[in-house]
């Protein structure tokens, strides 16, 4: 009934019940899970759990990494592509992107790794699973340079002058636990506004956690605990169909579609 278009379940916050994660998800009606690499350090961990679990998975270097990464690692990274063409698990190219919100980062080495990475996606037909954060123009600058076959831009973020560029290029944009906060007004007009084609879910576990989840950073340092699981996508999907005035059926309806318009293999999937 609902796929989760990004949840890192290979993540070691999971490590300690991440079968009762998933047994969550598959009661709340959580049927396909996306669970997308970050590094070269996790490329079989995403695809074994994609294999143990029935669901899918996507191989890439995610900007917040590529300070770790070598060159060598988009090496691997195109002979695992190699390697699995015919995986049916296999979705997409992913987390890739720019980050400019964090401090510290070579912007010219997360430019590289991202070119590289669209170039793999090219030459392999596979969609692209978008990290964006205050980097909108110059992912899309590089799409413009390197056309992909679309994908979804993860957490999306930006304005509708740039959200309608992804759109153009065939993309759909993923909506998480964030639009569940009133004060995120940019967030929940992008929402409102968009094409019903355009709009994927995703919970980002275990991050991004919505609402009655989120805890603040003084309560986190005093020991209390904020982590997202698949299992609350059909709650943050409740956000989305208030804004829209759609029913949960039709919210779940049209948002799974998107997810497998975006990345088709999913189409061919069984849980």
């Amino acid at each position: 009934m609902w796929v989760d278009s990004h949840c890192h379940l290979d993540a070691p916050e999971f490590d300690a019940d991440r079968t009762a994660v998933v047994a969550r998800a598959r009661a709340a009606g959580v049927t396909q899970i996306v669970i997308p690499a970050v590094g070269a350090f996790d490329f079989a961990s995403a695809r074994a759990l994609a294999h143990e679990h029935g669901f899918a998975y996507a191989l890439g270097i995610h900007p917040l990494y590529v300070m770790r990464a070598q060159e060598q690692d988009l090496t691997l990274l195109a002979g695992l592509l190699e390697q699995h063409r015919d995986d049916p698990r296999l979705v997409a190219i992913g987390e890739i992107g720019l980050d400019f919100f964090v401090p510290g980062l070579d912007g010219a080495r997360q430019e590289f790794f991202y070119t590289e990475q669209l170039k793999l996606a090219r030459c392999f037909d596979l969609p692209v699973i978008l990290h964006v954060r205050k980097s909108a123009d110059q992912l899309l600058r590089g799409l413009r340079r390197i056309a992909v076959n679309g994908g979804i831009a993860h957490a999306f973020n930006g304005s509708e002058q740039q959200a309608a560029a992804f759109v153009e290029m065939g993309f759909k944009l993923g909506f998480g636990g964030t639009l569940t906060f009133d004060r995120s007004l940019q967030i929940r007009r992008l929402a409102q506004w968009l094409p019903a084609t355009a709009l994927v879910l995703e919970t980002d576990a275990p991050d991004i956690p919505p609402q009655w989840i989120y805890k603040t950073q003084a309560e986190r340092a005093a020991g209390a605990l904020a982590r997202n699981e698949p299992g609350e996508l059909p709650r943050i999907a409740a956000s989305l169909a208030s804004l829209r005035n759609w029913t949960l059926a039709a919210t779940a309806h049209q948002t799974s579609a998107n997810a497998r318009a975006a990345l088709p293999k999913i189409e061919g999937l069984q849980a």
